[in-house]
């Protein structure tokens, strides 16, 4: 849009005594505010006409991109469609208008969706009991830690203080275990990308809690080891978490408590199509398994006999919310969940499986593929194949603004210098994925023909390359007219 006004701030288009809205005539009188209330000097705000304002915000919307407007491969996040029935059911009135403090008995179908999706999550990982308060996946990791930590003193156990965490885990399972508490060992990855049983061996003890896992892991591999490695852990006293951020490509084909796993968590908000980005809405539901339910934290539903009721207190002393979760998140996960039926979820996870091996082997031939094994949703490309160019991920990166598709995720995990973490979801057509295929393989020729043109990408975008470094460290958060 070569319009001068698109793209300036909202203050730069204000004009003195400009007018956008009107207010009504005052029917309450005229009141003196104390002085300590008032301001010094009148506040800065744009003063624009109406039709100005409405322009500037739908422009500036148009910048915005999400799963809705195109392909959204984030590796580890799980940018699915949300379809719109899920936010339908989710703005129902009868849901909206519920206030969290009115009666039982004038609530059931809330109650109902609540208890109902806590079953339903245990049916479809295998284990016994949900909570569904905590209200993102980190709080979730807590979450279920502490219900780990309060196992171990349950049984007088106190010196069981450690968490094996591999070292291609999220950033958040550390970060999660030292906000609770507890020491972190690193267990490493063998040359497969996958936990090293040796290392695992020498690291476990009776000071062991609990071993941390993704599955599939953070380079998007089935950890083959899990039966061995969840012996190992249990004789020595400890439990297994999962961390479920990756349990999309899961549904239908394994159960993370057939695996052995004693607590999880479930990211709704990646998992079962609720919109995932901008720091929410999230919703990370905990689950244990038999003879741990005790120590889930109240409140929680319960059903006797025909009647939903709110749990308020129990046996366990975790406490992460006054109220219920997120109960917008958790009526979108239930809908997701019903649209699919028992039939169709199992659909889910071989559809992702099979998008991101079809890229992967498309594609590996022009970008480095550092292990060859097949996948489960996502895969990780260590840069171009063709190191001579000098282009690096970044600029692959955001060469691909310039055609429509926003990037995968970049440099994570760790293990690859120039990582390139790519994650298709079951829910793109082959259509989008071949385009995306095709723009790839044009950015790694162009990398070869014209360098420079990938290296000083984007060209198309309202804003060009910024200094990250500074945009982070020096950000710009009020106008300074």
């Amino acid at each position: 849009m070569n319009n001068k006004l698109y793209g300036k701030l909202i203050f730069e288009l204000s004009h003195p005594g400009r007018k956008g809205y009107s207010m009504p005539e005052n029917k309450f009188g005229n009141y003196t505010l104390p002085a300590e209330m008032k301001r010094s000097k009148d506040a800065m705000l744009p003063e624009c006409d109406e039709l100005t304002v409405v322009r500037h915000y739908t422009n500036l919307s148009g910048n915005n991109f999400g799963v809705n407007n195109g392909f959204y491969p984030l590796g580890s996040c799980t940018m699915k469609y949300n379809p719109s029935i899920n936010e339908e059911m989710a703005a129902a009135d009868a849901f909206t208008a519920l206030h969290p403090q009115q009666p039982e008995n004038t609530c059931q179908g809330a109650l109902e969706v609540y208890y109902n999706l806590q079953k339903s999550l245990a049916a479809i990982t295998g284990l016994e009991e949900f909570t569904l308060n905590p209200f993102a996946g980190a709080h979730g990791e807590l979450t279920g830690l502490m219900i780990i930590r309060a196992w171990h003193e349950s049984r007088g156990d106190h010196k069981r203080v450690k968490v094996i965490i591999p070292d291609s885990a999220h950033g958040t399972n550390p970060a999660s275990a030292a906000v609770c508490g507890l020491e972190i060992v690193e267990v490493k990855s063998t040359a497969e990308g996958i936990v090293d049983v040796n290392d695992l061996r020498g690291l476990l003890d009776d000071t062991v809690a609990a071993m941390m896992m993704t599955n599939p892991n953070t380079l998007g591999l089935f950890e083959k080891e899990i039966p061995e490695i969840a012996k190992l852990v249990h004789e020595c006293g400890g439990l297994m978490y999962y961390d479920g951020a990756n349990l999309n490509p899961m549904l239908g084909v394994c159960r993370p408590g057939d695996m052995g796993f004693d607590v999880m968590h479930i990211n709704l908000h990646k998992t079962f199509s609720t919109p995932h980005g901008g720091g929410g809405p999230g919703c990370g539901p905990v689950g244990v398994r038999k003879g741990m339910e005790h120590l889930l934290p109240c409140p929680k539903v319960v059903k006797e006999g025909d009647t939903y009721k709110v749990q308020t207190q129990g046996e366990g002393d975790i406490h992460v919310g006054a109220y219920l979760g997120n109960f917008g998140v958790a009526v979108k996960a239930y809908s997701y969940i019903l649209s699919l039926g028992k039939e169709n979820i199992k659909m889910a996870g071989p559809l992702a499986t099979l998008n991101a091996n079809y890229i992967k082997e498309r594609l590996k031939d022009v970008y480095d593929l550092p292990i060859a094994s097949i996948c489960k949703h996502e895969f990780v490309f260590n840069g171009l194949k063709d190191k001579s160019t000098g282009v690096t991920t970044m600029d692959v990166a955001k060469r691909l603004l310039d055609y429509g598709f926003h990037a995968p995720t970049i440099y994570f995990p760790l293990l690859f210098h120039e990582a390139m973490m790519i994650e298709p979801t079951e829910t793109e057509s082959k259509e989008t994925i071949d385009e995306f295929i095709n723009i790839m393989r044009i950015i790694a020729q162009e990398a070869k023909d014209n360098p420079e043109l990938v290296k000083t990408a984007p060209h198309n975008t309202p804003i060009g390359r910024v200094d990250d470094v500074l945009a982070a460290k020096q950000p710009v958060l009020r106008y300074k007219g």
